[in-house]
């Protein structure tokens, strides 16, 4: 097949390096999004996410005269759906932007495309979904137009590389769908392109994020309980982890993202009575910060009116992405307890959360506090020198929830540390 114009709609994390790495390869994208500061942002030549790499492939795109920012959209050969899926409080999935954007695709369907959903979505989807909204055109999906499911499996961070070389998942909802959908990321994906079944293709992303956030449940668990038993979970999961099977992860101060955080609820949903073991995990996971909130209080005691300074807000190292962040829950629960916090996130410092007062320099979050948290791994922050951090605050007491600094090295500095994990 040939693909002369492709639309993305949703301009996020995913959609715009996406709809990028078509229009570099020679291929005419629209670039939809619903979200008219995203188009004015992306129009005036700026980005409103932080991506390494990202900002060099969009203006390259731009340049190239193939890469056209829009609002609404328009005829193509092939449609992608990369908007986002969160989740309503219940935790069961809210597709209505999956639905919106199948819905806006519709009036420009016409027979021999191809539409694409990558958002992370429940299993059936694509089939009991958006496959009904867009047979409202009375084209018959699979006979008149190709229907696949293609989830984004890339890491924040090493999203411009993973694009590329990681194996692409293409799911039809017949062969010659996932066929269709294999012509088109072939244009510029260089990893293995593996065809399967729509409903697989959704199942295998979740099960992926699934596998890792069981894991890390199982981190934070040993983690708790080597802060009741006096032991040192990190030395232990060194030791463990000389066993050439064994494998633990890092304990945290709990899950964040659009996708480890999100994904195993789709699978619960799908399945309730036979999915105890993720939703456990889950639960686990979601309740790490209110356990790091426990730890606080009794390593600080009384709360209220305590001076804190917080390092890091993004739901994990070298990132923008603040969605889902346990460091962002763990601000809120030391504030509903009375605590004057301040928090400064070096690659969102003008992040809009309510209430949450952040300042714009580690000079400021580290001026005159009585204590000071690390919440995120940020590599500016694990390379902090105590010494020089001791003459930039009067904050004596310091909380490490990533095991990112040297214990010994700290309290030589006059600091007295607590780490996750790190029983006394």
């Amino acid at each position: 097949m040939i693909f002369n114009t492709v639309c993305v709609l949703g301009m996020g994390y995913i959609g715009l390096p996406l709809a990028s790495s078509f229009a570099t390869h020679g291929v005419r994208v629209v670039g939809m999004d619903v979200n008219p500061q995203i188009i004015n942002t992306l129009r005036n030549g700026a980005l409103h996410i932080h991506e390494p790499g990202l900002r060099a492939l969009v203006q390259e795109a731009l340049q190239s005269g193939n890469l056209l920012i829009r609002q609404e959209v328009e005829a193509a050969d092939a449609f992608i759906i990369a908007v986002p899926t969160p989740f309503y409080a219940d935790k069961r999935a809210d597709l209505s932007f999956v639905q919106s954007a199948a819905e806006s695709i519709v009036p420009h369907l016409r027979q021999g495309n191809l539409v694409v959903l990558e958002s992370t979505s429940p299993p059936q989807t694509t089939t009991h979904v958006v496959a009904p909204i867009l047979e409202r055109t009375g084209l018959k999906a699979g006979k008149d137009f190709f229907l696949a499911y293609s989830p984004e499996r890339v890491l924040p961070g090493q999203i411009i590389r993973e694009l590329v070389e990681n194996a692409r998942v293409i799911g039809g909802i017949d062969p010659q769908s996932a066929q269709s959908g294999q012509a088109l990321y072939q244009i510029f994906v260089r990893g293995e392109i593996v065809l399967t079944d729509a409903t697989t293709a959704e199942m295998v992303k979740l099960m992926e994020n699934t596998t890792r956030d069981v894991n890390i449940a199982l981190a934070n668990e040993f983690s708790r309980l080597a802060n009741r038993l006096g032991v040192d979970v990190w030395e232990a999961i060194s030791i463990a982890n000389r066993h050439p099977r064994v494998k633990i992860l890092r304990p945290g101060p709990g899950v964040g993202g659009h996708c480890v955080s999100v994904d195993p609820w789709f699978l619960v949903e799908s399945a309730p009575d036979i999915t105890p073991l993720i939703r456990t995990a889950r639960q686990v996971n979601d309740n790490q910060p209110h356990f790091v909130f426990e730890l606080a209080r009794h390593w600080l005691g009384e709360l209220k009116g305590l001076k804190i300074g917080l390092l890091g807000l993004a739901f994990k190292p070298d990132v923008d992405d603040l969605r889902e962040s346990p460091a962002v829950e763990i601000a809120y629960l030391l504030q509903q307890a009375g605590a004057a916090i301040e928090a400064f996130e070096p690659f969102k410092p003008d992040a809009d959360l309510p209430r949450l007062p952040l300042v714009s320099s580690l000079e400021c979050v580290l001026a005159g506090k009585d204590a000071i948290f690390l919440l995120v791994a940020h590599t500016q922050f694990c390379q902090l020198d105590p010494f020089v951090v001791a003459k930039l605050t009067p904050a004596r007491q310091v909380i490490d929830t990533v095991n990112a600094w040297e214990r010994a090295r700290w309290s030589t500095a006059g600091f007295k540390i607590h780490t996750l994990g790190v029983g006394q």
